[in-house]
């Protein structure tokens, strides 16, 4: 990656919030040229005031991606460092949950994504460097209750990441994994009412009530990590020399790693049981 931030350009996706906003902010502020993407503009105005330029994105939708890609390429020559933050979790029984649902989680949190991938790729190998920054979880390598949707993708997304890491390092473009551990943010507010929805009554109700309130402390003001503490994971990330393939962060991060790592599944069953 060049030396001279200001000669970076960097795209953020999901940024009307949470970590993608804190992200776009700092990385702005460290003398980067942002983009920041989401399908709510309205909600960037604040990073507007402050240089990043907002685009409207749905990763869903192709024919923004492209507009997006086009649009950068146009103002500055092409995307030097890709962070794809855009996500959301899909949380209930797997018996409860629509496959459309299902398929839907998938388009967000990992098709889309690897569309958009796909578009910055061309010019990052034409000028041999380029930064791909996949917003995973702790939730990519561990596993909770009633979040069966959302962690296939979290582990698909890493497994997705480690190959691409590789494909691409002969190009000098790297490939970073950033897990999150619990961060105050929107996701409890946005996860627990499909949540209820889906499986709060019937045969997985008490499951899905005791989630409910586990996920509301976890995500409530003091309950977890603050967005800057993943915003500057990301930021070591884009300007360490050789990046780390993967930068565990915030509350319960590292150590739920090491347990699911070196304890086995049936002690993981039992921590998680007892915290859930």
């Amino acid at each position: 990656m060049p030396t001279d931030k200001s000669q970076t350009t960097v795209l953020v996706t999901g940024a009307s919030s949470g970590i993608g906003k804190e992200t776009a902010r700092t990385l702005r502020g460290e003398g980067y040229v942002v983009y920041g993407a989401a399908r709510r503009v309205e909600k960037m105005t604040d990073l507007e005031a402050i240089g990043v330029t907002p685009i409207a994105m749905d990763v869903t939708r192709d024919e923004d991606l492209v507009a997006a890609v086009e649009q950068i390429t146009v103002e500055t020559g092409g995307v030097d460092a890709l962070v794809n933050n855009a996500g959301f979790a899909t949380y209930g029984a797997m018996e409860d949950t629509p496959i459309a649902d299902a398929r839907y989680q998938f388009e967000v949190n990992l098709f889309g994504l690897a569309r958009l991938t796909q578009l910055v790729l061309p010019h990052m190998r034409e000028q041999g460097h380029g930064r791909i920054v996949n917003m995973s979880s702790m939730g990519g390598r561990i596993y909770t209750p009633l979040g069966s949707w959302y962690h296939a993708t979290k582990h698909a997304l890493e497994g997705w990441s480690d190959c691409l890491r590789y494909e691409l390092a002969p190009f000098g473009i790297d490939v970073v994994i950033i897990q999150p551990g619990s961060i105050e943010t929107e996701f409890g507010d946005v996860m627990v009412p499909p949540l209820l929805e889906r499986s709060g009554s019937g045969p997985y109700a008490e499951m899905a009530q005791e989630m409910a309130r586990v996920s509301r402390k976890a995500y409530e003001s003091g309950g977890g990590s603050p967005p800057a503490a993943v915003a500057s994971a990301v930021s070591n990330a884009l300007s360490a020399r050789r990046p780390k393939t993967r930068y565990a962060v915030g509350k319960l991060a590292r150590p739920l790693l090491f347990l699911r790592k070196w304890a086995g599944d049936r002690i993981f069953d039992r921590v998680i049981s007892r915290m859930a």
